[in-house]
């Protein structure tokens, strides 16, 4: 498993599994063109890229190149980092037809050919940044959100929605899904010490 400094945005939920298998890192999805509407995402991207970059990795179609293009232009520069998949012909395990330009997407690509494109794309690994690896240690975990009433018991869904807007982040994330949201923007400690001051997690 590779550990990657970075965010790693990509178009769908199959990219992200395929993705998933090979990094250990943020995976956020813009859900396609949903990105270009969704105000909530967009402002989650912008706030990742500026705690810890983020590196976009969209399909090596058009509809990927728009995708990319409204990214690079909605983030400040120097906060994103581009990697590329090469054109490859076919088609995906899952799907009965290719895409309609008939390339395959990041979802049917090996694990070979994405760890070269992360590294053509200037990611941060990890286990070659020693300072950087430090850094990634004591992350917040599904036993901290039960331990601040965040997860799994009574009133903990209403609490988690009180810390979501508290921290302003999309009202409609899982715990699941909070986790590598909070562990991208705070330390344990610093996400400790600020849900301990919210009115909304007092008992």
């Amino acid at each position: 498993m590779l550990r990657i400094k970075e965010a790693i945005v990509v178009e769908g939920r199959y990219d992200k599994n395929t993705l998933a298998q090979l990094v250990d890192t943020v995976i956020l999805e813009t859900r396609g063109f949903a990105i270009f509407r969704d105000k909530e995402q967009l402002e989650l991207l912008r706030r990742i890229a500026k705690a810890r970059g983020l590196l976009i990795l969209t399909d090596s179609d058009s509809a990927g190149f728009l995708i990319r293009n409204h990214l690079k232009g909605a983030i400040p520069m120097e906060q994103v980092k581009h990697a590329y998949i090469p054109d490859i012909f076919g088609k995906e395990h899952r799907k009965r037809q290719p895409g309609s330009e008939g390339k395959i997407g990041v979802e049917g690509m090996s694990p070979q050919v994405l760890e070269a494109a992360l590294r053509r794309g200037g990611a941060t690994f990890l286990d070659q940044d020693q300072n950087a690896l430090k850094q990634t240690q004591s992350p917040i975990t599904k036993t901290d959100l039960y331990l601040l009433g965040l997860s799994g018991g009574e009133g903990s869904a209403q609490a988690r929605r009180g810390l979501l807007a508290a921290l302003k982040l999309p009202e409609h994330l899982s715990p699941n899904a909070l986790l590598p949201v909070l562990n991208a923007l705070y330390t344990r400690e610093d996400f400790f010490a600020l849900a301990h001051g919210l009115e909304t997690l007092r008992p």
